[in-house]
């Protein structure tokens, strides 16, 4: 496919080969797209935030033929109508930034579903190069897409690939570098709508031509209007005079029902397509993905496997995570410690005081975190991208509905084991408003990776051999006061509101372990830069207090602090350390491990868990591991649950519920477990 060429988006050839072009990277979720960002990017790649926005921005360069490469991942997006904050990120770069050349990506194995944002983007004036995906695992399933049918029923340019193992990543590249500097006999295919509404179309047109901005295409805001897109709506509610605007209201409302004639043009467009490059497989035949789902989905044998999953995820971690943290501790942090000790041997004692205890005590503790976040972020990550996550949300529809809530819900909490941020943004893919709120809500309830780490942490100091019993007890313990909590908010706020369920179920297929490699290599990158950042600054902040004024923990600043909170933190077993430890979680989970390590003198001969396991019995070790799983969440997920609820109300609702059930809690576990003489 490599001889083929794109339509030109204007006359002018695309920019010489010596200077840097931009591509933009376009889809819906579950396409691979990111599969092929990895694959063109490597490691030459940055992750961020679009400006103003929290939703993440991927992008990367690369060289290809003496040519530079600066790649876009824009969000996976289902259209290029406003129903989300990643649509509008999407089309707004599109139209506003002009990227030299837009690559479609589409799944061979669901190209019906695929083609709507490629309806859209074709009747946009930019180079369009459509990349058809995962034809491995369309032929698997029994589908077989003719690529150069596709090409030539589409007017652009098709380029079959396998992302997850770089087949046709040559002929992709080929083909770009090909619609970058040439133009092509391809005549494009655009959807067209009903005659009645192209009739519209037009007086929309001379209605708003004077006043629309450039550089959007003026057809395409008409066409959009039509649609009731409300971010268009306000573009060019601002822009007219109140008179001409008017003008364009009245139409509109006498044709209120043009979304549906233009949607329904789009899908007999798509059918027209389908029809004409794809066989799909004999009457009767099963897939892969059916057999699967058979059981993966059955009410039964799903919630079964999936409790299977989870275990062998939590396994894992423990079994070879914990391990190689006890050996970072040891061999590493604690060597560290003494070699920078006698270094600054003749330093003065602050400056001593604040390396060994304040840095190393307090960032060293919190970085033997790293491997169980890796095997966290790769677990998940995998089982995210070979499709299995779906099914999960599907199985636990029944039981979610305990909660007033539905199966989507369970994906936006699921990502809460990884992080609680993510978890709350992820509350976008929920259509009902109130069960939105009630997810964020239990969102911090789900122990997130952070906590986690601190679990696995002290949890052998205080159990040895049991510490892994106990830490399932005490995560199963948190997710059952999620639903409780749940069904309680459900009821009592939300009046026991209910709405439907549906999700769509991507097709099975191996999952690409470099992409899931990048995932986990940026995302520890990223605590990593925490650590050194955030969490250093805490830590420095707490070794600080712990010595002012007169340089003795005892009589600290810190411990004024945590000794007038010990009257509360007594009802949990807490001393004033474990209190402030506690306190100095918000800003980060992992700070209470950091700031333990400034307490109790950095990194003692036996380690900081070892020290704390001699300091503290068990009852008042369950009872701080039990209030760190349920407190108040971090400093960022408040941010962003005030954020995405756009009220102060919700926020402080979440952090009184956390609070108050995390000492609360904690507090009937000391009492329990001090009866029974622990």
């Amino acid at each position: 496919m490599s001889d083929c060429h794109a339509i030109s988006a204007s006359p002018a050839k695309a920019r010489s080969s010596g200077k840097t072009v931009t591509i933009a990277l376009a889809g819906q979720p579950n396409m691979g797209k990111s599969t092929l960002f990895n694959l063109l990017t490597g490691l030459n790649q940055h992750v961020g935030n679009w400006p103003g926005k929290t939703v993440e921005k991927m992008e990367g360069v690369f060289r290809h033929n003496d040519r530079d490469y600066h790649l876009i991942d824009l969000p996976g997006t289902y259209s290029l109508t406003a129903n989300s904050p990643e649509e509008v990120i999407a089309r707004e770069y599109i139209i506003r930034e002009q990227p030299d050349l837009v690559v479609a990506v589409v799944s061979a194995a669901n190209l019906e579903r695929s083609l709507y944002l490629v309806s859209e983007l074709i009747a946009l004036p930019t180079r369009l190069v459509l990349a058809l995906n995962m034809v491995d695992v369309a032929g698997r399933e029994g589908i077989e897409v003719d690529a150069r049918q596709l090409q030539d029923s589409l007017g652009i340019p098709v380029v079959p690939l396998v992302a997850t193992h770089a087949r046709g990543a040559q002929e992709l590249l080929a083909v770009m570098a090909a619609a970058l500097d040439e133009t092509s006999s391809l005549q494009r295919n655009i959807p067209e709508i009903r005659t009645d509404h192209s009739v519209v179309q037009e007086q929309l047109i001379q209605l708003i031509q004077d006043h629309l901005p450039q550089p959007y295409p003026l057809g395409w805001c008409a066409l959009k209007l039509l649609e009731g897109d409300v971010e268009m709506a306000k573009l060019m509610r601002g822009r007219m005079p109140v008179d001409a605007w008017d003008q364009v209201t009245r139409l509109l409302r006498q044709h209120d029902d043009a979304f549906l004639a233009i949607a329904s043009g789009r899908y007999a467009w798509i059918e027209r397509i389908i029809r004409a490059a794809v066989r799909h497989p004999r009457a009767g035949q099963i897939g892969i993905t059916d057999r699967i789902d058979r059981y993966a989905t059955h009410p039964a044998a799903g919630l079964a496997i999936l409790a299977v999953v989870l275990g062998l995820v939590f396994w894992l971690t423990f079994t070879i995570g914990s391990p190689i943290q006890n050996w970072l501790d040891s061999a590493v942090i604690t060597p560290l410690a003494g070699l920078v000790s006698r270094w600054l041997v003749a330093a003065p004692f602050w400056l001593r005081g604040l390396v060994v205890d304040g840095i190393i005590g307090g960032v060293g503790s919190v970085l033997t975190f790293l491997p169980i976040i890796m095997i966290f972020f790769a677990a998940f990550g995998l089982l995210e991208d070979v499709g299995y996550m779906a099914r999960a949300a599907y199985v636990m529809d029944n039981f979610m509905h305990w909660m007033g809530l539905h199966g989507k819900s369970f994906l936006p909490l699921f990502l809460g084991f990884g992080c609680n941020v993510p978890s709350v943004l992820g509350t976008r893919v929920i259509e009902s408003r109130q069960a939105r709120l009630l997810t964020i809500i239990l969102a911090p309830l789900v122990p997130c990776t952070a906590r986690m780490a601190v679990l696995a942490y002290l949890t052998p100091a205080f159990f040895g051999s049991r510490a892994v019993i106990v830490s399932w007890g005490l995560i199963l313990f948190s997710l059952v006061l999620l639903v409780l909590a749940g069904v309680v908010l459900n009821r009592v706020i939300f009046k026991g509101e209910r709405s439907a369920f549906v999700m769509e179920l991507p097709l099975y297929h191996i999952p690409n372990w470099r992409t899931a490699g990048l995932m986990v290599w940026h995302r520890s990158l990223s605590f990593v830069r925490k650590a050194g950042t955030t969490i250093l600054g805490i830590s420095v902040l707490v070794w600080v207090l712990s010595v002012l004024p007169e340089g003795n923990v005892e009589t600290s600043y810190l411990a004024w602090l945590g000794q007038a909170l010990e009257p509360i933190g007594r009802w949990m077993g807490l001393d004033w350390r474990l209190t402030v430890a506690l306190l100095t979680s918000f800003m980060a989970k992992e700070n209470s491990i950091a700031t333990l390590g400034v307490l109790f003198g950095g990194v003692s001969n036996n380690g900081l868990a070892q020290t704390i396991s001699s300091t503290y019995s068990m009852a008042s070790g369950l009872a701080f591991l039990t209030v760190s799983l349920l407190f108040i969440p971090c400093a960022a997920t408040v941010a962003v649950i005030k954020q995405e609820t756009g009220s102060w109300r919700w926020t402080f609702l979440n952090i009184g519920l956390m609070l108050a059930l995390s000492v609360a809690v904690a507090s009937a576990v000391y009492a329990i477990v001090s009866a029974f003489g622990a």
